[in-house]
């Protein structure tokens, strides 16, 4: 079985010569550490499509090169669909891509809070079209959670590319 990071260069090559369109993708990490990008890049011939990623780990970063807004995390929290939203939408500007995959989260062992679990996480997407954000609550290792979440990411992103080859025309 194909890795998902293959399927999704598959995915993008299919939507190229169905559309004669390209698609660039980029991330803005903050729990995964760059563990999206990683595994993208991966795969012979991604800088087809792959323009590159952020590892916007503290909240400085966040607010300072992504333009998630203080009253965001203030009123959301770090960890929060709001915060990750704003970072695939920041992301997506400042990396000049038609797609960009987002995650906040806490990996663990520390970090948690009675509203927010470790194993918590956010992964959102955002293009031209759509914006989302979805939750997962993963219950491994800080390891574990980290790869259980870049997986997640990849998942959402060859979701949204299968999309995509069903409405060609659209990015």
């Amino acid at each position: 079985m194909a890795s998902l990071e293959t399927e999704i260069a598959d995915l993008i090559r299919k939507y190229h010569a169905e559309t004669g369109k390209s698609l660039t993708i980029g991330t803005t990490e903050s729990a995964t550490g760059g563990r999206i990008a990683d595994r993208i890049t991966n795969v012979p011939g991604s800088s087809d499509y792959f323009k590159g990623s952020l590892v916007a780990y503290s909240n400085e970063v966040k607010i300072n090169v992504l333009g998630v807004k203080k009253e965001t995390i203030a009123n959301h929290g770090t960890v929060s669909s709001q915060t990750c939203l704003k970072m695939a939408q920041g992301g997506r500007k400042l990396l000049d891509v038609d797609i960009c995959i987002s995650d906040t989260g806490i990996a663990g062992p520390a970090g948690a809070t009675p509203e927010r679990p470790v194993g918590l996480f956010y992964i959102g997407l955002a293009s031209r079209d759509e914006a989302l954000s979805q939750e997962y609550l993963f219950s491994g290792s800080r390891e574990e959670n980290k790869n259980d979440a870049a997986e997640a990411a990849l998942d959402m992103l060859k979701q949204y590319l299968l999309r995509c080859l069903g409405r060609p025309g659209t990015s």
